[in-house]
């Protein structure tokens, strides 16, 4: 049985979603977490397809159990948090 204290931070059951790109390519992704970064969320999500990979977006909760991923336009920003998630995961 998983611990439920943190659902965006579950290691024991995997959730995954389906990333459907412009060019109508779609990709199975396990969600590797969720995470704050300068009062914004941010989620990684890492793709099922051998890569050593790791898409991250803004994340944005619209309901229960229900989230948007939000494209980070801004360079400097996307930068910033990647460099973000590499500090946590380092950490961990």
């Amino acid at each position: 049985m998983s611990d439920n204290n943190d659902k965006k931070h579950q290691q024991d059951d995997a959730d995954y979603i389906t990333l459907e790109f412009d060019d109508g390519e779609s990709i199975e992704c396990e969600i590797m977490g969720v995470f704050d970064y300068q009062g914004k969320e941010y989620i990684a999500l890492i793709p099922d397809d051998e890569s050593d990979d790791v898409y991250i977006y803004g994340y944005k909760e619209v309901g229960e159990d229900e989230f948007e991923l939000v494209d980070i336009e801004d360079d400097e920003e996307f930068e910033a948090v990647v460099d973000e998630f590499e500090r946590l995961t380092t950490e961990e």
